[in-house]
């Protein structure tokens, strides 16, 4: 009965009518449960009285009880404004009650009022435009504790927030039932769900609010590494395919390594040495191949694949984009058709007469590597015998995508790729089943690009830099994040400017322009002109931030880079530095640059290394976009953050292994409240367990 009442609509709560609910489920409350487990955003320490004449005098927040001495108004129609003059016997102070003309009858004059708010002498009075008030008792005072600050949407006050959580709370929350197992609460020093819950929205002291959050964000966290736990022992409980293959097949990696021009780097080899132990133990292989842009992942992956095909297998290759795709195709063309391996490559916009028999030859064994986009987990797309699927640049694709894939042809080994280095912390948050291999090293030779910052307004300097190095012989890229020109922004895009530079900059010198709104034959041919060097700058959107490898482009040059985020800042400066020769990125920048945007182009300026610049991306921006998870439901935790409670993280860690080890059904119906929240914003929905 208990858990039913939790989990019935907020609207059983007194003051949630129709409209408020409307308002919180814009929230993403909908029951009493969203609304218990709902963090404040911050809170108020209204535990001392402050008046008026101490908060101007010390530039703080007044909280302070008075008398309504009069209504003003200024304005006339719609701007018509109410002033409530208030005065606490230390000065007196005009509220400013913009849109909020009702408070005129709820406040009249010889009222008491209590008011907390901000002030600053303005128009010769005391004023604040920011503030609460409400009725006060004869002989109450200011103080009002520690008070909850919620998130809110429009419609949607503090007061209204405060007094369903105190309702919720008072008939429900305090009956609330441990789902800890009491060994950890004890173990952790933390307190009983009850107790957090009324420390949560209710704390006596800024000190209670914060233990609350720590316990509640433990357990958050507690849960999430339980189903990481879990996912993981579902995986081992499957056994592998690990038939010997035929004779003529073996040896083709050394074969490879024999054909390359270069050496593999340590962590090359060291990370394949991984891998193939992986693909030859007893359970399948779930490994995430993570390193900085042009590490050499690729390579390591086609040895992976020649491993897979020497057994007598077959490998897929995902790749989010076309582009993306179509450049590993023409790398496995170079290096793995020489030995035979048979090659397909298959995408969405695959003409049917062309599909048809690369499906047959695809369920007759007759293909040993294919690659291409999510066309590969289509439900007509069959394999004789799959036994390693590979995934790159993993975070673009959802959870569900990357298991449709791994399932097709029974249990394959699954390794996925990612140039966007993932944060230990993040790693242990939602990649915690899979082992980790990292290439930290460069190929040799290669020189760290030299990154220029330049204010908007200075691009000229930027293009006869530019210039120079096309003189050279070298190739450049242009990036804008518009395609067109737009009526809402004043934003450069790159239609505009591809005709700019053409006609006005670079006139006389081949460029080509590509983005996502060209037909696919277009952007293929204008990449393959580039790439062959008959066109000498390509104008491009974000569409160029991976699978373009063009060793002869030496220049970089992203406009309003203000607007991009770091991972993707860090891409694009990953096209150019291909080779030995030195190469540049321009990241040209507004000047009304926000707090966050300064960060992220100081970050670009002051290092190339990608690892560094994943954790600061990950302060900035938080868990969800960086782990890619975007796309199957972003993780949203209410109270946990990887980075702030990396401790808490740990324990959490270390506690879901124990338990999960001694009993693996921990997670028994009776144990559903904060999962059912959870769930929503659930990376790893029920459908994927053992993914």
């Amino acid at each position: 009965m208990y858990l039913r009442e939790l989990t019935q609509s907020v609207s059983v709560l007194k003051g949630a009518g129709p409209s408020v609910c409307a308002r919180l489920a814009r929230l993403g409350i909908y029951t009493v449960a969203d609304l218990l487990l709902r963090a404040p955003r911050g809170y108020e320490d209204r535990s001392r009285a402050v008046s008026f004449r101490e908060a101007i005098r010390a530039g703080g927040t007044a909280n302070t009880v008075g008398t309504v001495t009069d209504h003003d108004w200024f304005g006339y129609g719609r701007s018509r404004t109410l002033k409530i003059l208030v005065d606490d016997g230390t000065a007196t102070a005009a509220l400013v009650c913009f849109h909020r003309a009702f408070l005129a009858d709820r406040h009249p004059p010889g009222s008491r009022v209590r008011v907390t708010g901000s002030l600053a002498l303005r128009f010769n009075e005391l004023q604040s435009t920011s503030f609460e008030i409400e009725a006060a008792a004869e002989g109450q005072g200011p103080e009002a504790g520690v008070l909850p600050l919620y998130p809110l949407t429009d419609g949607l006050a503090q007061g209204t927030v405060r007094r369903l959580a105190a309702r919720a709370l008072a008939e429900y929350g305090r009956r609330t039932e441990d789902e800890l197992p009491p060994g950890i609460l004890e173990s952790r020093g933390l307190p009983r769900k009850a107790r957090a819950l009324e420390d949560l929205h209710a704390p006596a002291t800024p000190e209670a609010a914060e233990r609350a959050l720590r316990a509640l964000a433990y357990e958050e966290l507690f849960y999430l590494q339980i189903q990481v736990r879990r996912r993981a022992a579902a995986r081992a409980e499957r056994p592998a395919d690990r038939p010997a293959g035929p004779p003529e097949r073996r040896g083709l990696r050394d074969r490879l390594r024999e054909r390359l021009p270069f050496r593999l780097t340590g962590d090359q080899e060291r990370v394949a040495a991984e891998i193939a132990r992986d693909m030859e133990g007893p359970r399948p292989m779930a490994r995430l191949l993570q390193g900085d842009v042009g590490s050499g992942k690729t390579l390591v992956a086609f040895l992976a694949v020649l491993k897979a095909v020497e057994a007598g297998g077959q490998a897929a290759l995902m790749a989010p984009t076309e582009l993306l795709a179509r450049q590993h195709a023409q790398t496995a063309a170079r290096l793995l058709e020489p030995l035979g391996v048979r090659l397909a490559f298959l995408t969405g916009n695959l003409k049917d007469a062309s599909r048809r028999p690369l499906l047959a030859a695809l369920a007759a064994g007759d293909v040993d590597l294919v690659l291409g986009t999510h066309a590969l987990f289509s439900e007509d797309v069959e394999y004789r015998r799959l036994t390693l699927a590979v995934v790159d640049e993993q975070h673009r694709f959802g959870v569900l995508q990357r298991l449709a894939l791994s399932r097709k042809g029974g249990v394959p080994d699954l390794l996925m790729m990612t140039a966007t280095p993932i944060p230990r912390t993040l790693a242990l948050t939602v990649y915690g089943d899979l082992e980790v291999s990292t290439i930290r090293t460069m190929p040799p030779g290669r020189k760290p690009v030299v990154t220029h910052l330049a204010r908007q307004g200075n691009e000229t300097k930027v293009y006869e830099f530019v210039r120079r190095e096309l003189a050279a012989g070298r190739q450049a890229y242009f990036v804008y994040p518009l395609i067109a020109e737009s009526e809402a922004s004043e934003l450069k895009n790159a239609r505009e400017m591809a005709r700019r530079l053409s006609e006005e900059v670079y006139p006389g010198i081949p460029g080509g322009l590509i983005h996502s709104r060209l037909p696919d034959e277009e952007k293929r041919s204008t990449m393959e002109d580039f790439t062959r060097g008959d066109l000498r700058y390509l104008v491009a959107t974000s569409v160029v931030e991976v699978g373009v490898d063009v060793a002869a482009a030496t220049c970089m040059v992203v406009e309003h880079a203000e607007r991009f985020g770091l991972a993707a800042l860090h891409q694009l400066r990953g096209r150019v530095g291909r080779s030995d020769l030195q190469s540049y990125c321009f990241l040209v920048y507004s000047g009304n640059l926000s707090e966050e945007g300064k960060r992220r182009i100081r970050a670009m300026k002051e290092t190339t290394d990608g690892f560094a610049l994943a954790e600061e991306d990950l302060r900035i921006r938080g868990p969800g976009e960086i782990a890619g998870i975007a796309q199957s439901g972003s993780l949203r935790l209410s109270f946990a953050d990887p980075v702030r409670d990396a401790d808490l993280l740990e324990l959490a860690r270390e506690d879901a292994a124990g338990i999960v080890d001694r009993d693996p059904g921990l997670l028994q119906p009776e144990h559903r409240v904060i999962r059912e929240v959870l769930e929503r914003a659930n990376p790893f929905p029920a459908e994927t367990s053992g993914a």
